[in-house]
């Protein structure tokens, strides 16, 4: 079993991530730097030993192995 985490946008993602994962992370944090994101949080939980990351506004992102991940906007069907 993992724990989660949650932590702010713009601070460093767990290390434990892999780096495809926070490669997107950076992706989706740079599309937001015209935005007031101060108050927001990535939340970090894990399902069947994948990472399933989502941000306060409703953005998923779903490690699914290899190199292969979805991201999934707060407007798009998951």
């Amino acid at each position: 079993m993992q724990l989660g985490t949650r932590w702010a946008v713009g601070a460093e993602a767990p290390s434990r991530l892999p780096q495809v994962v926070v490669d997107a992370i950076n992706g989706v944090e740079a599309e937001l730097a015209d935005l007031d994101t101060s108050q927001w949080r990535w939340t970090l939980t894990w399902l069947e030993d994948n990472p399933v990351v989502e941000l306060d506004d409703g953005t998923v992102i779903r490690y699914t192995g290899g190199e292969a991940f979805v991201i999934a906007a707060p407007d798009d069907e998951i």
